[in-house]
């Protein structure tokens, strides 16, 4: 079995488009910026010998606010500049009452299929409860990266860095943890 690093895009791969203090999702190509440290990031976690995979809700498709196209050009920019192995994506809004739509763990479980995943070995790093409740139900560590709209979301760590997540996942593959 191997072990992955599940991260939520918006948030965690890049950065979010805040209004009113709410966190959006880009909408287009133009508005999408990376993170600063992910690129870094993923290529510890992938020497580190873990799968580096994103997972995403994007409402934004099933309500008509951007395109699949648009949406590809994103994922496209993604594969070419960051060492990930998946993007998974759910295209539906809460309406649908889909498996795959965060919290729920359908994107998780069916990633552990396709790549013979331990999910109890592995993590999720994220920015909003939807991802850290979605990893909790398959029994991943969950890491929250702190801002200031998730300060009463429950994680098994909180961190202010993707840095700060490396330790703890660098840690975790030699059987130390810390909180």
């Amino acid at each position: 079995m191997r072990r992955a690093v599940f991260l939520d895009r918006d948030g965690v791969v890049n950065r979010v488009i805040l209004k009113n203090g709410k966190p959006f999702s880009p909408r287009k190509i133009e508005e999408f910026v990376f993170c600063d440290g992910i690129a870094d990031f993923l290529i510890e976690s992938r020497k580190a010998g873990f799968l580096n995979i994103i997972f995403t809700n994007q409402p934004d498709i099933a309500r008509g606010l951007i395109d699949s196209q648009t949406l590809d050009s994103i994922n496209d920019l993604i594969k070419k500049n960051l060492v990930v192995d998946d993007i998974l994506i759910c295209p539906h809004d809460d309406a649908d009452n889909c498996a795959c739509r965060k919290p729920k763990p359908g994107m998780l479980n069916n990633a552990a299929r396709k790549w013979k995943i331990d999910l109890d070995g592995s993590f999720v790093i994220g920015d909003q409860w939807k991802d850290t409740q979605a990893g909790k139900a398959v029994g991943c560590t969950t890491i929250l990266l702190d801002c200031p709209y998730n300060k009463n979301v429950e994680c098994d760590h909180r961190v202010t860095d993707l840095r700060s997540a490396q330790e703890i996942i660098t840690h975790s593959k030699m059987g130390v943890f810390y909180g």
